[in-house]
């Protein structure tokens, strides 16, 4: 359910003095920029800024509400996740090199639970590099694995950059939707406006101009007809670029929520898809307390099989997060338990969040693109929807 920012609860005041920081630097760049940014350039700011932004921040983001944290990722809910992803991950180190990226590790409980689970397998990476931004994130993620995998700690280590080429398998779960996404209007008379932010008596509110450049080009491409409303995300599309130019050989396997084209772009769906996650609430205003509330955008599956496929990259499956869990053995790794006590009870509702279409079941999605590989990728077996991009 979403809620109006004034049913949010109250920051604590060292939070609302982040914040107040965060708005001056916002502020600052308006000022420098002629007394406009684009939101991308905003949503950049709110969540990756040193020291201030909601991911480099040092406040607790991942986790249920009794922990503080602002939303549940699927490796938190249960570690069967990690361990029915392990046995696709495993089958791309077997066909190209024993080596797991893993971009945005979030609290570190994925790679917590994917490293005794590839091991287990007979799989287990001579390294597993994991790419964060956040200081406070890293050791967090740190202290996850000595807590949790303290045998395979020493084979874990934090990249500031990605290598300039790689084999193996990049994993991301939850990444792309956290990438800075333009919001533009499609008028009613054919004009493509980009809607940016700008400052009215000290607050922050939109402000439109004409898309331009790379971005306009982008939204001409889309032919999509206005009155309308949503995002573009010029920076995922980089992103999938400069993998793929990095990749030699193996896959990248991302998880997130969002749509092909055809669907995230429909008449139906005008208004666009940003959302703020704050304390298990979600609301729309990401102009609230800046730095405080995660601010998402559901991802143009399309755009990251073009931008892979344009790259020389092989798009090897795509498909809900329900079927790809299915397909990898978690039903299997379920039944293994065989109780029915609390525990067991608990395992498979949160299974059952998972796969449920209700839940995260058909709302995520997994997509692989590859280079080299030379077996149908065992995740997508059955329910591959490649042909819907």
């Amino acid at each position: 359910m979403r809620l109006n920012p004034a049913e949010l609860p109250e920051p604590t005041a060292d939070a609302r003095a982040a914040s107040e920081m965060l708005d001056a630097v916002i502020a600052a760049e308006i000022g420098a920029r002629g007394g406009w940014i684009s939101f991308a350039r905003y949503m950049e700011l709110a969540l990756y800024e040193p020291g201030l932004g909601y991911y480099a921040g040092g406040a607790q983001k991942f986790g249920d509400h009794a922990e503080g944290g602002d939303f549940l990722t699927a490796p938190e809910i249960t570690p069967l996740f990690a361990q029915a992803l392990a046995r696709q991950v495993a089958q791309v180190l077997r066909a190209s090199a024993p080596m797991v990226i893993e971009a945005g590790a979030g609290s570190g409980r994925l790679a917590a639970d994917l490293l005794p689970a590839l091991d287990a397998l007979g799989c287990l990476p001579q390294r597993y590099r994991i790419l964060e931004v956040s200081g406070a994130l890293r050791a967090r993620q740190q202290a996850t694995l000595a807590q949790r995998a303290p045998a395979h700690l020493e084979r874990v280590e934090w990249l500031d950059s990605l290598p300039e080429h790689f084999s193996g398998c990049l994993l991301g779960n939850e990444v792309l939707d956290a990438m800075p996404s333009h919001a533009l209007n499609w008028t009613e008379d054919s004009r493509i406006e980009e809607i940016g932010v700008t400052l009215k008596d000290g607050r922050l509110i939109e402000a439109a101009r004409p898309a331009a450049g790379a971005l306009l080009s982008a939204a001409q491409a889309m032919s999509i007809e206005g009155p309308w409303r949503g995002e573009l995300s010029l920076a995922v599309r980089a992103w999938i670029s400069d993998l793929s130019r990095r990749l030699e050989q193996g896959a990248l396997l991302l998880i997130d929520y969002g749509l092909p084209r055809h669907e995230l772009y429909h008449p139906q769906r005008n208004g666009g898809s940003i959302r703020c996650h704050y304390r298990h609430r979600v609301h729309q205003d990401a102009f609230w307390y800046p730095g405080l509330s995660d601010i998402t955008s559901h991802v143009d599956f399309t755009a990251v099989a073009e931008s892979g496929f344009d790259a020389g990259l092989e798009v090897l499956g795509y498909c809900s997060q329900a079927n790809f869990l299915l397909n990898c053995g978690i039903g299997d790794l379920l039944g293994e338990s065989g109780s029915l006590d609390s525990a067991a009870l608990r395992t498979r509702g949160a299974v059952n969040v998972l796969l449920s279409p209700n839940e995260m079941g058909e709302l995520f999605k997994v997509i692989a693109l590859g280079r080299g590989l030379p077996a149908p990728l065992l995740g997508f077996a059955r329910g591959d929807k490649v042909h819907t991009l």
